[in-house]
């Protein structure tokens, strides 16, 4: 701050400098005037001079130190009391932009409520014409095609689902509730309607689970079972999901393993990560880069943390550790 104020001040240093300067040259070429007092009388104005450089560094800072360390937020006690009239002109024109932008702000983010609950009123409102395709397709008698419907049924159902999700996703801390959750019951609700998918790609489902009631959301947990479930049969093929359950010490885990085409090592730290398909596979136009997304963020508001073991050709597995009985016991008892 110091070294901006004198680059501020520079010019009237200068000038200062430039006078005291023409003192001691009219004292050298003028031999009447006593050089040793002209030089006694600049010496003792440099002195004040840097004392009142201080003085008024000490003034004239504090009130924009103070601003540059205030929060970058739309809080108005917040700007410092400006004291000269520069100042004035400063917290005046700070106050005006921030009020605006405030109130822009405040606008865009009932604009973007209205456009989300419109959203979410048009995805309900598409599901009732789906629920009605759905028992149409199945009074199909022709099987394949019965099939092919069915499953271009579910990818708008599951792409429906998602994005409803999402759009709930900012207010997720609103809508849980937790409680003990059947894990087999879930899948099992969760895998029913895959039926369809699974048999075209040759796919079955092998459930193992010991550990079968955690305290959790029912929804929300429901969401990231079935992304991860539509993942495993989209990317596999001829080849079994197992499902398995246990405990880790006192934390019950659940994971999914499938023998599909697997992750790529570099992928690995990024599939979480919003809008991310492949690097190996950029041309699947089918990936969203949304599924594990949504994933991640439900699992960190339910504390679930994910791991993901996969190796090219060999299959993914994805690890879903619970938190421990008594952190959600805090919770409910609250």
């Amino acid at each position: 701050m110091m070294w901006r104020f004198l680059k501020e001040r520079r010019s009237w240093i200068a000038f200062f400098l430039f006078i005291e300067g023409a003192f001691l040259f009219i004292t050298l070429i003028d031999p009447t005037i006593p050089f040793t007092s002209v030089l006694y009388a600049v010496f003792l104005t440099l002195l004040l001079f840097f004392l009142f450089l201080l003085l008024r560094f000490v003034k004239e800072t504090k009130f924009y130190k103070e601003l540059e360390d205030r929060d970058n937020n739309h809080d108005l006690t917040s700007i410092p009391q400006a004291t000269t009239p520069f100042e004035k002109v400063v917290e005046h024109v700070t106050t005006d932009q921030i009020e605006q932008l405030r109130n822009e702000s405040n606008h865009m983010k009932h604009q973007l409520e209205v456009e989300k609950d419109d959203l979410v009123a048009w995805i309900h409102e598409v599901k009732t014409p789906l629920t009605a395709l759905h028992l149409l397709i199945e009074r199909v008698q022709d099987r394949e095609l019965n099939e092919q419907l069915t499953y271009e049924w579910l990818r708008i159902h599951f792409l429906l689902d998602q994005q409803l999700h999402q759009k709930r996703m900012p207010a997720i801390e609103n809508d849980l509730y937790i409680e003990w959750v059947d894990l087999q019951k879930i899948l099992v609700n969760e895998i029913s309607p895959l039926r369809t998918w699974c048999k075209q790609r040759r796919i079955g489902f092998d459930l193992d689970l010991p550990v079968s009631e955690i305290l959790s959301d029912t929804k929300w947990l429901s969401f990231m079972l079935r992304q991860l479930l539509t993942n495993a049969v989209k990317y596999s093929e001829n080849s079994d999901i197992r499902i398995t359950s246990g405990r880790n010490g006192k934390k019950p885990f659940l994971t999914i393993e499938d023998k599909g085409r697997g992750i790529m090592n570099r992928d690995l730290p990024r599939i979480f990560e919003k809008g991310f398909t492949s690097t190996s596979n950029h041309h699947d136009s089918a990936a969203s880069g949304i599924g594990l997304y949504l994933v991640k963020k439900a699992a960190d508001y339910l504390k679930i943390t994910i791991e993901v073991d996969s190796e090219p050709g060999s299959g993914t597995a994805f690890t879903l550790t619970f938190p421990e009985l008594n952190y959600f016991e805090q919770i409910r008892g609250m």
